[in-house]
């Protein structure tokens, strides 16, 4: 079976006092990085274990990119390389031309893959697809072909309430944008605590 395209999902290294700052501020360093690493690790394994896409891991810092995660065999594991966030998505999505790409972040516990395959299924008619974050962010992005909308990324005001706009803003008015749906990260121990009470 061909694949729709490729998974990428955006992880910091797990180092204690390095991932989730602001959930570490409620809920202290080492409860922050088990969350993190245990959400990747879960996440990886669920989106790999189907396969209408292929699943990559793009880590930073780089250099911690082949000695970060233990997975199963076939999940690639790349450098995010340097640049801001805008930067590095770019160059990831441009990795996997002529399919279609999708970025992930790896803090959002409720992705499945049934919201996978309908972002693959959007851009089948659509340049682009977002999954809006209830913050004004957004968890999930996917470009058909990232050369159809140069500066995709330009002036984004990132971990604002305003980064799901700007970006869209970027977008020429001729290209077909879709949404999926809506999905929280985890960023600090309101939302986790959130989380954990819809989750039992």
């Amino acid at each position: 079976m061909r694949p729709f395209g490729t998974v990428t999902i955006f992880a910091r290294a797990p180092m204690i006092g390095a991932v989730k700052r602001r959930l570490a501020a409620d809920i202290g360093e080492m409860e922050a990085w088990r969350f993190h690493r245990e959400t990747t690790r879960t996440l990886v394994r669920r989106l790999d274990a189907d396969v209408r896409w292929r699943t990559r891991l793009a880590v930073t810092p780089d250099h911690r990119s082949r000695k970060s995660w233990r997975f199963p065999p076939g999940v690639e594991q790349i450098p995010q390389g340097p640049g801001d966030l805008g930067r590095r998505m770019t160059r990831v999505l441009a990795r996997d031309r002529p399919l279609p790409s999708i970025i992930v972040g790896s803090d959002i516990p409720d992705i499945e893959p049934v919201h996978i395959a309908r972002a693959f299924a959007a851009l089948s008619r659509h340049d682009a697809v977002f999954g809006p974050a209830p913050d004004g962010g957004y968890w999930l992005v996917g470009v058909r072909d990232i050369r159809l909308l140069p500066g995709l990324f330009r002036g984004v005001r990132w971990s604002s309430a305003s980064a799901l706009a700007d970006t869209l803003a970027n977008i020429d008015g001729r290209r077909r944008v879709a949404s999926i749906d809506t999905l929280a990260d985890i960023d600090d121990g309101a939302a986790l605590a959130n989380w954990r009470g819809r989750s039992v």
